[in-house]
């Protein structure tokens, strides 16, 4: 659980938050009174980096600071995240967190970083469903199909990943665990060489985001059969989701952008972090802009939603990595 601290709460005075939480007070003065960083745990031009720049922009406008985006890549987001939790909790340092690092890389290896003890949610936003994807000759035309054929013929069909641990392979190990499926897993060493497979035939399905998939699928060089998310995706007109398309009724997963900080963080920094998020979450700018790197906005979850969607995808995930012995290599 979050570490709670006692603070003053913070009122609402004609929709505007009181003083508390707009001039966070720290041993510096008021908050916040220099640059911030972002730190985002993954190289420049990946789909968290470029939402990450698009938040650092907004948070520049409506703090006051420079927000300053700062990538340190490596060892699938954990070291980005690890120099964020050991950070000191004044503010300044921000994280640009992810479903990999956050959601799946406690679940599937030892991390330097415990995300409860050490990070503090802020807000949520940015969802991204993954899509069920096959070849056009691929000889089932729809999810039901699909799932037929590979009940008939256990472990016959063979599915890519990014790698051991991965989110695509974590997303695909639920769906056939759900579905009492089998097929091959054949991990790749990222998520472009798994597309390439897919796309060369090596493989036979696989899933993967509309970021990087929707313009095949718009263009016919893959076949959608469902969506991961419970609800239609926007980023996916007329893929419909796997739960509505013959699945199983509880498979829902996407993908999510957010931001988190050093446990210790001050709440009326955090309040006040989350508050311009949202802000930023309701105008039509900033989600075209999500829209443009295969992210839908539909308003931003604060610090206990956020912990809440953390904590349920924790308990739909663990019992299938356990269950597989799944280990990130």
């Amino acid at each position: 659980m979050i570490r709670r601290r006692e603070i003053l709460a913070a009122s609402l005075v004609g929709g505007v938050a009181a003083p508390t939480v707009l001039n966070a007070q720290t041993a510096g003065g008021a908050w916040p009174n220099r640059p911030l960083r972002m730190i985002i745990p993954w190289p420049p031009g990946q789909q968290t980096d470029v939402a990450a720049r698009i938040i650092a922009q907004l948070l520049s406008e409506r703090l006051g600071q420079t927000v300053v985006p700062d990538n340190r890549p490596g060892a699938g987001g954990q070291i980005g995240t690890n120099a964020v939790a050991k950070a000191a909790p004044d503010g300044y340092t921000l994280l640009a967190a992810s479903i990999g690092p956050i959601t799946f890389g406690p679940l599937v290896t030892r991390t330097p970083y415990d995300v409860e003890k050490e990070l503090a949610p802020v807000a949520s936003l940015g969802a991204a469903p993954f899509i069920a994807l096959v070849k056009p000759d691929f000889p089932a035309r729809d999810l039901r199909s699909f799932m037929d054929l590979l009940k008939a013929n256990p472990g016959k069909y063979s599915h890519n990943s990014s790698g051991v641990g991965g989110a695509q392979h974590l997303v695909t190990a639920l769906f056939l665990a759900k579905a009492g499926l089998e097929a091959l897993h054949v991990p790749f060493q990222g998520s472009g060489p798994a597309l390439a497979a897919l796309l060369g035939g090596q493989v036979d399905f696989g899933f993967d985001t509309p970021a990087a998939a929707g313009r095949l699928v718009r263009d016919g060089q893959l076949r959608a059969l469902g969506v991961t998310s419970a609800q239609p995706s926007p980023l996916v007109p007329d893929v419909p989701p796997i739960a509505a398309a013959g699945g199983p009724t509880d498979y829902d997963v996407t993908s999510w952008f957010g931001v988190m900080v050093p446990t210790g963080t001050p709440r009326p920094i955090i309040d006040r972090l989350a508050q311009e998020v949202r802000a930023g979450a309701a105008g039509r700018e900033l989600r075209d802009r999500f829209a443009g790197i295969g992210m839908s906005v539909d308003g931003a979850n604060g610090p206990e939603q956020f912990m809440n969607n953390l904590k349920s995808a924790w308990a739909t995930f663990d019992p299938v990595i356990r269950q597989l012995g799944i280990r990130a290599e």
